[in-house]
C-alpha cells in the first residue's frame, strides 16, 4: 500500500500545482515520500490505509461541507444586511492522537467561515472561531457528527 499512496500523493500534487512536467513529477514524487516518512516516523507503524472506504467517506464529508461553507461565507459577503454573529466555540474532542485532533483543527480552518484557534494544553478541546455562532451547540454537533466521528472511523 504505501507503493499506492505514494502515486496518489503524487497525483494529487501534480493536479494541485496545475502542472504535468517531468520535473514537477520529480518533485512530486519526493514531496510525497518524504510525507509518507514523516507520518510514518510520527505515528510509529507502517505506513497503510487500513480502511480506504472510509478514509473516501471522510473526504467526501469534507468536500461537501466545503461546499456548502463556501456557500454560505458568499451568501455572507453578497448580502451585508445578513444575520450573522461571529464568536468563539470551545469544542471537547474525543479524539485522542495528535495526529487525529491536527486533521481535525486542519479541517475545520480549511472550511470557510471558521477557524481553528488554539488546542488546550490538555489536549481535551478545541477553540474554533466561527463566522455564525448563533447556535453553538449546532456547530458542536455538526462537527462531532460529520468531521469528528468520520476521522474516528477512518483512523482509530
Amino acid at each position: 500500500m504505501p507503493i499506492l499512496m505514494l502515486i496518489l500523493l503524487t497525483l494529487v500534487w501534480l493536479a494541485i500545482s496545475a502542472t504535468w512536467t517531468l520535473p514537477n513529477l520529480f518533485l512530486g514524487l519526493l514531496l510525497a515520500a518524504t510525507v509518507l516518512f514523516i507520518v510514518r516516523h510520527h505515528l510509529g507503524t507502517p505506513v497503510s490505509i487500513r480502511r480506504p472506504r472510509k478514509i473516501l467517506v471522510l473526504l467526501a464529508v469534507f468536500a461537501v461541507e466545503l461546499m456548502k461553507s463556501v456557500w454560505n461565507v458568499v451568501k455572507a459577503v453578497l448580502k451585508p444586511t445578513m444575520d450573522v454573529s461571529p464568536g468563539i466555540i470551545i469544542y471537547p474532542l474525543q479524539l485522542k492522537s495528535d495526529f487525529q485532533i491536527a486533521l481535525l483543527g486542519n479541517m475545520i480552518t480549511l472550511t470557510p467561515g471558521t477557524l481553528t484557534v488554539d488546542v488546550t494544553s490538555d489536549r481535551s478541546h478545541l477553540v474554533i472561531h466561527a463566522l455564525d455562532c448563533r447556535d453553538p451547540d449546532a456547530t458542536r454537533r455538526d462537527i462531532q457528527n460529520g468531521f469528528e466521528r468520520r476521522i474516528l472511523e477512518a483512523f482509530e
